[in-house]
Formats: structure tokens, C-alpha cells, sequence
């Protein structure tokens, strides 16, 4: 059943929650890019998605694939919440622990219900694409989502992919770009531009939109847009705030993939009582 706005607010506070106690348990981990990929991937799993957790395998399941796969805690927390049976909630904080299911970056051997093993970087979106396809060949009507980073796609496999799919005309595939505007080195316009950005994807054929990526209903209006659109793949460019929702970890390039320490998680979690 479709939630509402408020719900799926609360939703997406009480995952934040999750990923920092889990990150701050592993005293390893990406918090930055988790927290500002949070409300994209609550309105995808508790709104928008065609899934079932209880039966992940379901053939005409939307597929998501996390192609920033290092953003691994937000798609556990989200999918342990959903209710899908290999990631249970009271395990979270399990996270890069030897034999634990929520490995360091998601992996199909460890949790079947995922769509694919990620975190090399580039190349979730020629996934997307080969998956994408597939429906199509099988004649399914399936989607396909794929979330990129914004210093991922300085990679070139990602343009590759781009490319392919606009000359298939491939309209049953979204990429969602987290674009929070910093990557591992720091912000992305002192290690690479990708400015502009909106403009790059119209040029390689794609229906492009930009919204704010953390509100909810737009979207939720980008999706519906996307699913509407025939004859081309669609690029949604959210724009994020990398750690959103902990002041400290927001638009801190830190924060990319250090952990808070005890103290800060306890702050952290004050913030989002």
C-alpha cells in the first residue's frame, strides 16, 4: 500500500538512525553518501518499486541496482526495514564484521535478494542496461533503477552505458545520480568537473530531469515522469547533501568514508530524535 509524505519521512529518519549506529558499530564504513542517498531509496522500496520482499525472486520485480556500492548501510537499513528475510533488522550492526551478511559493499553471496554484487565502481549501469534489455526481450514490464555517484561517473564505463542505452531506446531504465558534489578526494569540482552535468545526459540522449533529492515528492514526481516517457532511458540528477540530517557530517568531505567516533554517534542520534 502506497505511504504517505509524513510517513515516508519518518521512514527516512529512522534509516539515518540505523546507518549511523551501524557505521559507528563498524568504526568503518561511508556514512556521507548513505545519509544523502536515504530518501531516494525510501521512496523506491516503501512507495514506488513493484517488489515483494516476501518473494524476492518475484519475476516481475523492479530492479535496483546500488552502483556506489560503498553506500552499502542505506540499501541494509532499507531492505532490513522492508522486511526482506536475509537482512534482518537486528542485525545491522553486524556490518564488516567477519561472516556477517552486510559486507563492506553489497554481495549477491551473501544476500541472494540482491539484483547484483557492487562497489567496483562504473559499471552498474551497463548492469542496468543488460537487465533492462532483458525485459524487453522477455517482454516483462519490469523497470530497472540504477543510483550512481557523482564521482562515479567521472569513470568512463559509465558513458559507455549511457550511450548504449539512448541508441536502444531503452525507456524501461533510470539512473538516479546522487549528486552531493563530493567524492573520496574531496569535492568533485576540484578533483574533476562534471559540470554541467544536466546537459552531459541530454547530450548522450537521455530524458533528463534535476530535482531536490531529498524531497520526497518530487521524487516521486521524477519517477512517475520517467515511467511515462517512451523512446529514451531517463536520468534523474538529484541533488543531495552529502551526511544530510547529522549537521556535523553535512558537506564535510571527511565524512565520505570515516565513521563517527562513540561521541559523535551520540550526537548524531540526538539530531535525529
Amino acid at each position: 500500500m502506497p505511504k504517505s509524505i509524513p510517513e515516508l519521512q519518518q521512514i527516512a529518519k529512522r534509516v539515518r538512525r540505523q546507518i549511523v549506529e551501524m557505521i559507528g558499530a563498524a568504526k568503518s564504513g561511508h556514512p556521507g553518501g548513505s545519509l544523502s542517498a536515504t530518501d531516494i531509496l525510501v521512496e523506491l522500496y516503501f512507495d514506488y518499486m513493484r517488489i515483494d520482499p516476501q518473494n524476492p525472486s518475484w519475476p516481475d520485480r523492479d530492479r535496483f541496482i546500488l552502483s556506489k556500492g560503498h553506500a552499502a548501510p542505506v540499501l541494509y537499513a532499507v531492505m532490513a526495514d522492508a522486511g526482506f528475510a536475509e537482512t534482518p533488522v537486528a542485525a545491522l550492526n553486524t556490518l564488516r564484521k567477519l561472516g556477517s551478511v552486510y559486507q563492506g559493499h553489497p554481495d549477491v553471496r551473501f544476500i541472494h535478494s540482491l539484483e547484483a554484487s557492487t562497489g567496483s565502481l562504473g559499471e552498474g549501469l551497463s548492469l542496468g542496461v543488460g537487465m533492462a534489455l532483458t525485459a524487453r526481450l522477455d517482454k516483462r514490464s519490469y523497470r530497472t533503477y540504477v543510483m550512481l555517484g557523482d564521482g562515479e561517473i567521472q569513470e568512463g564505463q559509465v558513458w559507455e552505458a549511457a550511450m548504449s542505452a539512448a541508441f536502444h531506446k531503452i525507456d524501461n531504465l533510470v539512473a538516479i545520480v546522487d549528486y552531493n558534489r563530493i567524492q573520496l578526494d574531496g569535492f568533485v569540482k576540484d578533483i574533476m568537473q562534471i559540470e554541467p552535468l544536466a546537459a552531459k545526459w541530454r547530450a548522450f540522449g537521455w530524458h533528463t530531469l534535476e530535482i531536490d533529492g531529498h524531497d520526497i515528492a518530487a521524487i516521486r514526481k521524477a519517477l512517475e515522469e520517467a515511467d511515462a516517457t517512451k523512446g529514451q532511458p531517463t536520468c534523474i540528477v538529484a541533488h543531495t547533501i552529502k551526511g544530510k540530517g547529522v549537521s556535523f557530517m553535512e558537506n564535510n568531505p571527511k565524512f565520505h568514508g570515516t565513521a563517527p567516533t562513540a561521541d559523535e554517534v551520540k550526537l548524531a542520534l540526538q539530531e535525529l530524535q
